[in-house]
């Protein structure tokens, strides 16, 4: 299995557009520090790669991935497909970018599909360029690229019924508006976990997360009051749908004796991990645990 890592920050990169804080107005002083919206690239076979998640940076992370660059022939591409964890409008706004394709996969679990459709007219607004193919994804295991006969996996590990804001009050009452992503590699048996925004931990991903090689989980807060003592919000990072790294209640306390690699990803701009110096990284690496970087590879 290999997966890339195209992008680790949270809704509005790192530098957001609209922010000077202290982690935006760093990443503009020191460019290697920028982040680009989380997303990861999943090898499912010879020259096919799927796209978890379709951020607003999309063509700048296929840019940054040259096993994602079209070739041979002129509009040959090895993107096949998109995978989405829910349907928020970070996870999301790349799918337009990817109108210039004969046709378009789609993996999505049936509340994000409608939202997409039902919301966001996203079926219309693609119509009159594409032919897009919409899968579901379920709890069940399914091959990644059945048409590749791939030996990857996926399935759904439900999480939450979070809608986007957008979404607020349609669709049904599930607790697959939010899922991560469980990835297995039939040949060598290897397994990674995917989980980009995680607002509760159920029982499904402790025992997904206990059968992993690797788990690149969210890492959006560093503690409960982060959004409220940095100005961000009147919500806690749980209230906000996130649950902190640190703390009682804290990720890192259930990372940390796990056998796997675990990597942090979609950083806040408020986050003190996004400075490379803060002394928040010593305590993380205490903990056997790591963020993960923009154009990261991962080999399981």
């Amino acid at each position: 299995m290999q997966l890339q890592v195209l992008g680790t920050a949270a809704g509005g990169g790192i530098p957001q557009w609209n922010c000077a804080c202290p982690g935006c107005a760093g990443a503009r002083a020191r460019p290697h520090l920028r982040r680009r919206h989380a997303s990861l690239a999943v090898r499912a076979a010879e020259g096919r790669w799927y796209l978890v998640n379709a951020t607003p940076d999309l063509g700048d992370q296929v840019e940054d991935c040259p096993a994602l660059h079209p070739g041979p022939a002129a509009r040959q591409t090895p993107l096949a497909g998109v995978v989405l964890t829910d349907a928020e409008l970070d996870h999301t706004l790349g799918i337009a970018r990817l109108r210039e394709a004969d046709d378009l996969q789609i993996v999505a679990t049936a509340p994000v599909r409608g939202a997409l459709l039902d919301q966001l007219r996203l079926g219309a607004v693609l119509a009159p360029y594409t032919t897009v193919r919409w899968r579901d994804l379920t709890p069940d295991p399914q091959p990644l690229d059945a048409e590749a006969e791939s030996d990857l996996e996926i399935s759904a590990v439900p999480l939450s019924a979070k809608r986007p804001r957008y979404a607020v009050g349609t669709g049904p009452d599930a607790d697959t508006w939010v899922v991560a992503l469980r990835l297995h590699d039939r040949t060598n048996h290897t397994t990674a976990v995917y989980a980009p925004a995680l607002g509760v931990w159920p029982d499904a991903l402790q025992e997904a997360v206990d059968e992993a090689d690797c788990v690149i989980i969210d890492g959006t807060f560093w503690d409960e009051d982060e959004p409220i003592r940095t100005g961000i919000s009147q919500r806690t990072a749980t209230g906000m749908g996130h649950l902190p790294i640190d703390g009682p209640d804290g990720t890192a306390r259930r990372l940390a004796p796990l056998a796997a690699r675990c990597l942090y990803t979609h950083l806040n701009n408020t986050n003190p991990l996004v400075d490379p110096e803060a002394p928040q990284h010593k305590q993380l690496a205490e903990w056997n645990l790591e963020v993960a970087a923009d154009k990261t590879v991962i080999e399981l």
